[in-house]
């Protein structure tokens, strides 16, 4: 058996969530069931978040008591310690994603929190976490730039990630461009640079894509050292509480186009993706 060299992460919660119209709760139980059975590393099933902000997602709990069982690990994403602990009641659940973002600016905008309470709020989701078994993973929101006028440069995410792996127990840091202002030089200095500094930290990549950007930016992201991405079939959603316009996923399948043309191995059983793939359109192609 061939030893996987890229891990992925597939995101139809991110997918879904900024979608108005309600997606029937059999619905995605039937979507995600389709996804668990692909084999992917990790799939993003949903959020323990309010359903004021998220109105999509307060059905997360439901879906998940219906979900097939797979080897494939289950992460929910919280917002705060509240959000944190109902999502630990749940053994299903592997990982927490929290989303922590080196913009000020955009950390009020996506989860009404200054940074120095969003630190607070992580100390109680840490101890959380740890008390109840679970891998704390955090998306470094504006991980490659930042349109709020808000100071961003490699060092200050190297700084950021420094400070956040001193204080807390942290499985993973997903690097993210929440708005899609990541370059090629940039991704990939960045993650050169971080791959190298922190040889024992697990560090993915969780792109929002412009179309047609998306090979350079896996190119990069590989040369970086950066083997876990974040995947949407489709190459749909994006941040809701970036800009009214959303920039879409990086797109499962180009990510799988360049695995096959660079040889690099993956666990994804291609049968099985495509009739997920072919089940997703029930749900986007509207």
């Amino acid at each position: 058996m061939k030893i996987a060299q890229l891990q992925i992460t597939e995101c139809p919660r991110d997918a879904m969530q900024g979608i108005k119209e309600w997606i029937p709760t059999e619905h995605k139980v039937r979507y995600l069931n389709a996804l668990l059975g692909c084999g992917f590393d990790v799939l993003d099933f949903g959020s323990f978040v309010s359903p004021k902000a998220i109105p999509q997602m307060q059905d997360s709990a439901a879906v998940l008591a219906q979900l097939a069982d797979s080897k494939t690990k289950l992460l929910a994403i919280i917002a705060n310690s509240r959000g944190a602990f109902d999502a630990a009641q749940h053994e299903r659940i592997a990982i927490l994603g929290y989303p922590f973002s080196i913009s000020e600016t955009f950390q009020l905008r996506n989860t009404n929190s200054t940074l120095e309470q969003a630190l607070f709020q992580l100390d109680e989701i840490a101890t959380i976490c740890s008390t109840n078994k679970k891998q704390l993973r955090i998306y470094l929101s504006m991980g490659f730039g930042n349109p709020y006028g808000d100071a961003w440069s490699a060092e200050i995410v190297a700084q950021w990630i420094d400070k956040l792996q001193q204080r807390f127990e942290i499985a993973e840091f997903a690097l993210s461009d929440t708005i899609g202002c990541a370059t090629p030089e940039i991704t990939r200095k960045l993650f050169s640079n971080l791959t190298e500094q922190y040889k024992e930290t697990r560090f993915a990549a969780h792109l929002h894509v412009v179309r047609g950007r998306e090979e350079a930016l896996i190119e990069a992201s590989v040369a970086g050292g950066c083997r876990h991405f974040d995947t949407a079939i489709g190459g749909f959603g994006g941040c809701p509480m970036a800009k009214d316009e959303l920039t879409g996923n990086l797109a499962t399948e180009a990510l799988l186009n360049f695995a096959q043309g660079a040889q690099l191995h993956h666990a994804i059983d291609i049968n099985s993706f495509e009739a997920a793939r072919q089940i997703s359109t029930s749900i986007f192609n509207k």
